[in-house]
């Protein structure tokens, strides 16, 4: 993670299921996403903005588009705000609040995030 703390991410049936399909592919490799010159280690931080790219939409979609799309989306919904926010692992800009607030909210995001990849289960099918 960019700031270099812990982060937790809930990873509903959906996603499981599509992981469980990528390891298939993988299966030598001790990485999900192996390097495509070696299966010894994992692809590096420019292989998702290269696929963007292969899929013709250079120019038009960023990684963190990606992102602030779900943020966008989740905020719509109503979901509170210290949910999305630790689902992004952003650091609370307030110090105190920060220094005190340990806060995962991990059944929440569990459930936000299974709302989610409902939601875009049925978009993309």
């Amino acid at each position: 993670m960019k700031n270099n703390l812990p982060h937790s991410v809930p990873l509903t049936p959906q996603v499981l299921e599509i992981l469980k399909d990528i390891k298939s592919l993988s299966k030598k490799s001790d990485y999900l996403f192996p390097s495509r010159l070696t299966w010894r280690k994992p692809f590096s931080e420019n292989t998702m903005i290269q696929c963007i790219y292969m899929m013709g939409y250079k120019g038009r979609l960023a990684i963190h588009g990606l992102r602030g799309t779900a943020s966008t989306i989740l905020y719509e919904q109503g979901f509170q705000t210290e949910w999305i926010e630790k689902q992004l692992s952003h650091v609370d800009n307030n110090k105190v609040r920060a220094a005190y607030n340990h806060a995962q909210y991990l059944d929440e995001r569990i459930q936000m995030m299974e709302w989610y990849s409902s939601e875009i289960s049925l978009v993309t099918s």
